[in-house]
């Protein structure tokens, strides 16, 4: 079994749930996909990172930091930097609140130091499913100066994310997609 199979058989196994579910979006699905079960478990946040980083090893653009949305972001981009590092091309990471913090430095992206001025960045996120929580990380990354050179997620639910990224110019990379995962 490869390392591709070998998460797949993973999120199968803890992410995977079928019921009545409302997602982030607020629509009712008949499926969940609760990526952390996996990404925050040793093997699956080795896999994650693995397969992640030769994703973003392929990318046209080089990336100079790795970030995404907190929370299912956070084992994601922990996960890719020390593969990166242990690759020896290390990538740091940064997190993206949901809010300015108040206090502080008020700051609204963590790890800004290890990114350079005008940085491109790869976003990362668990599962995509209409693409929302990555145009708002978008937004505020552009919004901080750097540019973005890819994004992708470990599931793509195939329920307009891809879409909604595209129309506004960014191309959505995935591990699986829904029918990948449950094929």
């Amino acid at each position: 079994m490869d390392d591709k199979d070998r998460l797949k058989a993973l999120l199968l196994q803890r992410s995977y749930r079928q019921g009545t579910f409302t997602l982030t979006s607020g629509k009712l699905s008949d499926f969940y996909i609760d990526g952390k079960q996996t990404t925050l478990s040793a093997d699956g946040a080795f896999l994650c990172g693995k397969l992640l980083f030769t994703l973003l090893q392929k990318s046209p653009t080089r990336i100079d930091a790795v970030g995404g949305m907190t929370l299912g972001a956070d084992p994601l981009v922990t996960a890719v930097s020390i593969a990166s590092y242990l690759a020896g091309a290390p990538i740091p990471a940064f997190i993206v609140r949901k809010e300015a913090k108040g206090h502080g430095t008020a700051s609204s992206i963590e790890g800004l130091k290890n990114i350079p001025p005008g940085g491109t960045v790869a976003l990362l996120e668990d599962v995509v499913t209409t693409g929302g929580t990555l145009l708002k990380v978008i937004e505020r990354v552009e919004g901080a100066g750097f540019k973005v050179g890819l994004v992708a997620t470990v599931v793509e639910r195939q329920e307009g994310g891809s879409e909604a990224l595209a129309a506004a110019g960014y191309r959505l990379e995935s591990l699986f997609t829904r029918a990948e995962l449950l094929s």
